[in-house]
């Protein structure tokens, strides 16, 4: 099973992204070689770039908050087990705390960070990062794995705590949806969505089907058509009903 997700708005859509790029992040920081190493600094970068808007921190404070606030809610719920209440609670103290102690502009350290700004300068062109174009970033890739991940670990260790709010906050919303069955009748499927707001739409279906969802959604109706693709060439419409799990997300 393949599940594809859907972003309502710009907000879900740069978390999204910011995931994204910090499982690549992640593969390749535990990866030995040098060229790996290099994508998981790389990536770093990339994640300056997406997490530059200002309002992101707040944003997620404010999330966090709002979360905890609906959570306390649910204390006088019989079905509800307390254990997992409290332990998701803390969860939620610990992200704040971490995330309002981080000082400064989101990767701040890193952009104070002479040489690695020219690294970064380097990267963007195709090809410039080459030994005779920073020899001293040629020399650092020369040394040892774990010096090497050591080295990066401390240059993103100041984001962390912004990557752990931005984990909790999409695995909440991803655990406020209901999931049901439907049918895509001859490859399309729309739904009316009378207005009400949703944050994500996810969609589950089986990989040997060989369909491929394209999604397009606003809060009056969403659709979704599923092509397929044949090796080179384009991708062309699935004229057969496709069954997939359909799951609207919403805090």
């Amino acid at each position: 099973m393949i599940t594809y997700e859907y972003p309502f708005n710009e907000r879900i859509r740069t978390l999204l992204r910011l995931e994204d790029l910090y499982e690549k992040f992640t593969f390749f920081l535990h990866q030995q070689h040098p060229l790996q190493h290099h994508v998981a600094l790389s990536t770093i970068f990339e994640m300056l770039e997406v997490a530059g808007r200002a309002d992101l921190k707040s944003d997620l404070l404010q999330e966090l908050e709002r979360q905890k606030q609906t959570l306390i809610g649910f204390r006088s719920n019989p079905n509800v087990l307390p254990e997992r209440l409290d332990a998701i609670l803390a969860e939620l103290d610990r992200s704040s705390s971490a995330l309002m102690a981080a000082q400064g502009k989101t990767g701040q350290n890193v952009r104070d960070n002479e040489w690695l700004m020219s690294i970064r300068g380097r990267t963007i062109i195709p090809g410039g990062a080459c030994e005779f174009d920073l020899p001293s970033y040629y020399a650092w890739q020369q040394r040892s794995p774990q010096q090497r991940f050591n080295d990066i670990s401390s240059w993103f260790a100041p984001l962390a705590p912004l990557f752990d709010a931005i984990n909790i906050v999409l695995r909440l919303l991803r655990e406020s949806g209901r999931s049901v069955k439907t049918i895509a009748q001859n490859g399309s499927y729309q739904q009316m969505l009378q207005g009400k707001v949703y944050q994500m739409l996810r969609l589950t279906i089986d990989e040997s089907l060989g369909a491929i969802p394209e999604m397009s959604a606003n809060k009056y109706m969403l659709w979704v058509r599923f092509t397929s693709q044949d090796g080179d060439m384009k991708p062309k419409s699935f004229e057969n009903d496709v069954p997939f799990e359909l799951t609207l997300c919403n805090f």
